[in-house]
């Protein structure tokens, strides 16, 4: 059982390095921002999942998936990287979820307080 474990331990490891790896590429082979990538991903995840699950962006599916992708993201972060000063990593990951958040949270709200000014029916 406890060899299971650790088989299953290397694999979650494993996993999280090769995310972890992937996104330095992406940010590193890009002219994008760290944190301007995490407002485009979070709006990109918010649509897509808007639009598999044939819901709209009003409903809380897709704001909770791009928030625990959020949450997901910066946990391994936080596994991987090791800062010297963990006040000032906590911060940045606070911030990335943040920037991750914003534009999903006023979608959602603005479709659900406002729906006309998304849907084009604002004219007259």
């Amino acid at each position: 059982m406890t060899r299971l474990f650790h088989q299953l331990w290397q694999i979650i490891s494993g996993g999280m390095t090769f995310w972890y790896e992937t996104k330095m590429f992406i940010e590193h082979a890009s002219s994008v921002t760290s944190d301007a990538m995490h407002v485009i991903v979070g709006v990109v995840i918010q649509l897509l999942v808007a639009m598999v699950a044939r819901r709209t962006v009003a409903a809380w599916l897709p704001w909770l998936v791009v928030l625990c992708l959020a949450l997901l993201n910066e946990g391994v972060d936080l596994w991987i990287e090791q800062w010297p000063d963990l006040a000032v990593q906590y911060g940045e990951s606070a911030k990335d979820i943040v920037l991750s958040m914003a534009l999903p949270t006023l979608l959602m709200v603005v479709s659900r307080l406002r729906p006309k000014l998304l849907a084009g029916g604002a004219r007259r």
